[in-house]
C-alpha cells in the first residue's frame, strides 16, 4: 500500500466529557461504599470562632452504609440542592458581567489603552498583562478573554510580534490574576466559603503572589517577543503568520471610547469597590455579592443605553453561556454527598492522614498541591474542583495540623496554573483555536513558563505554612 492511500490512523484513546469523568467518579466512590470500612470524626464547634471542626482524635468505625442503586442516581440532585446556593451566584456573577461585557465598555477601554500604547513596546505587554491580572483576579475572568485575543493578535501584530504575544499577554494576564485568586469570587471564594474562612481573608499574601507571577509572566513574554522582533524566523507560529501577512491591521477602527462606556466602566469599578468594603466591614457573603453584581449589571446596562430587554436578554446569554461550569459544581457536590451519606469520606481522610500527617508539614501541603495540579485535568472548573476537593482537604487539613488557608491555597494554585495548558480547558482550547495557533505549539511556547509557575506555586505554599498563613 502506498504511502498516499494508508488510512489514518484512529485515535486510540480520547478524554470523556467531563460530566463523564465525574459520574465515574461518583459511581467509584458509591463501589467503594461498599469496601472501605465506614467511619466517623465527631464535628464540635470552636467557641472562640463559631466555626465546625473535625475533632482529629475521635475517629472510630461504625456500621457499614453502601449506596443502593437508587442511592447512586438521587446522589445528582441532592449535590445540586447542597451546591444550590454557589450555584445561583455563578449565574448571576455570569449573566450581570455579560450585561456589562455587551455595552462594549469593556472593549472600548482596553482598545483606548491599546491605542496609547502603540509604539511604547516595552510597556505594552507589562501594561495588558496587569490589566487582565485585575480582571481574573476580581470577577474571575477566563472564557470573556476570548473577546479581547483577536484586539491583542492586532495590536501585537502591528508591532512587530506574533500571534503567541497578542495571546498570551491576555490570556497568560488573566490567569495570573485567576490563580492568584486575591478576590476571585468563583475559586478562592467558593473554596474559603466550604472552609469557613472569612471571605477573601489573607489577600495581602494573594497580592504578592500576583506580583511575583506578573513580572515572571511579563518578563517571559517580553523575552519570546523580542527574539520574534529581531527575527520573525524564530517565531514559534511563523507558519501562521506567512499565512496572514496580508491582512491590514487597522487600531483606527477599534471602538470609540464613548460617554456611556465610561459611566458603564464606572459602575464596574464603584460596584467592586462597594464589593469589598461589604466584605470586610459588614462580612458580605454570597447572598449579598451576588445582589451587588446584579445591580452592576443592570445599572451598567441601563448606562449603557441597553433596555429592559436587552439587559434581560445578555443576562440570560451570560448565564447559559457558564451552565456548564455551573453544573458541574452541583455533579461534584454529588461525589461528597455519596462519600458522606455511605460514611467514607472521614476514613478516607483518616487514611491519608495517617500517611502524611508523620512527614514534615511542607512535603504534607506539597502533596496536597500535588493532588490539585493532577485532579484539575479532570475537573477543570475551578468552583466545580472547590466543591469536590475542598470538604476533604479541609478536614484532612485541620487533621495534620495545617492551616485551613494553606489547604485553600494549595487548591488555587492547583486548579490555576495548569489551566492555561491541559487539553481539557475548554477556555483555552477556545482562545487559541480563535488566534489560529496549534495546541502542539502553544504548548512548545508555554512549558518552560508553566514549569517555573509550578515551581512559584511550591515554594509560596513552602513559605506560607512556615509563617502560619491565615486567620485559621
Amino acid at each position: 500500500m502506498s504511502e498516499q492511500t494508508k488510512p489514518e490512523k484512529k485515535k486510540i484513546f480520547k478524554i470523556p466529557h467531563t460530566y463523564v469523568i465525574l459520574f465515574m467518579v461518583i459511581l467509584t466512590m458509591a463501589i467503594l461504599t461498599y469496601i472501605i470500612p465506614a467511619g466517623e470524626f465527631l464535628r464540635v464547634e470552636d467557641p472562640n470562632t463559631g466555626r465546625t471542626v473535625v475533632d482529629p482524635a475521635s475517629f472510630e468505625n461504625v456500621a457499614q452504609n453502601p449506596t443502593s442503586f437508587f442511592d447512586l442516581w438521587k446522589s445528582v440532585p441532592n449535590g445540586m440542592t447542597a451546591a444550590s446556593s454557589i450555584i445561583f451566584f455563578i449565574f448571576i456573577v455570569a449573566g450581570s458581567f455579560n450585561i456589562i461585557n455587551a455595552t462594549g465598555a469593556v472593549e472600548a477601554g482596553i482598545s483606548r489603552v491599546a491605542l496609547k500604547l502603540k509604539g511604547k513596546d516595552m510597556v505594552m505587554i507589562p501594561i495588558f498583562v496587569v490589566i487582565f491580572s485585575i480582571f481574573g483576579g476580581t470577577i474571575g475572568m477566563a472564557e470573556e478573554t476570548i473577546v479581547f485575543v483577536p484586539i491583542g493578535i492586532a495590536l501585537a501584530r502591528a508591532l512587530g510580534y506574533d500571534a503567541i504575544v497578542g495571546t498570551a499577554m491576555i490570556l497568560l494576564g488573566a490567569a495570573c490574576g485567576f490563580t492568584s485568586g486575591f478576590m476571585n469570587p468563583f475559586t478562592v471564594g467558593v473554596a474559603q466559603g466550604i472552609g469557613e474562612l472569612p471571605l477573601f481573608s489573607g489577600i495581602q499574601f494573594r497580592l504578592v503572589i500576583l506580583v511575583v507571577m506578573v513580572i515572571v509572566t511579563s518578563i517571559y513574554i517580553l523575552r519570546y517577543g523580542a527574539k520574534v522582533k529581531a527575527d520573525p524566523e524564530k517565531s514559534i507560529v511563523r507558519e501562521l503568520e506567512l499565512e496572514e501577512k496580508h491582512k491590514v491591521i487597522d487600531l483606527s477602527s477599534l471602538p470609540e471610547f464613548k460617554t456611556e462606556h465610561y459611566l458603564v466602566l464606572l459602575t464596574l469599578v464603584v460596584g467592586l469597590g462597594v464589593i469589598i468594603f461589604g466584605v470586610f466591614t459588614y462580612g458580605w457573603y454570597i447572598t449579598e455579592i451576588s445582589a451587588a453584581f446584579l445591580a452592576m449589571g443592570v445599572i451598567g446596562g441601563f448606562l449603557g443605553k441597553m433596555g429592559p430587554s436587552q439587559v434581560s436578554k445578555e443576562f440570560v446569554n451570560g448565564a447559559r453561556g457558564i451552565v456548564f461550569g455551573a453544573l458541574i459544581v452541583g455533579i461534584a457536590r454529588a461525589i461528597l454527598v455519596v462519600m458522606q451519606d455511605g460514611l467514607i469520606l472521614d476514613t478516607i481522610i483518616y487514611g491519608l492522614a495517617n500517611a502524611i500527617q508523620n512527614l514534615p508539614q511542607a512535603i504534607s501541603v506539597l502533596g496536597m498541591y500535588v493532588v490539585q495540579v493532577v485532579i484539575n485535568f479532570f475537573i477543570p472548573s475551578g468552583s466545580g474542583q472547590a466543591a469536590a476537593t475542598m470538604p476533604i482537604m479541609i478536614p484532612l487539613a485541620d487533621v495534620i495540623g495545617v492551616n485551613r488557608q494553606v489547604a485553600v491555597t494549595a487548591y488555587q494554585f492547583g486548579d490555576g496554573f495548569t489551566n492555561s495548558i491541559i487539553p481539557t480547558s475548554a477556555t483555552l482550547m477556545a482562545v487559541i483555536s480563535l488566534a489560529g495557533i496549534a495546541y502542539e505549539k502553544w504548548v512548545k511556547f508555554l512549558w518552560p513558563l508553566m514549569t517555573i509557575w509550578l515551581a512559584i506555586g511550591a515554594v509560596f505554599l513552602v513559605v506560607a505554612n512556615a509563617i502560619n498563613y491565615g486567620p485559621f
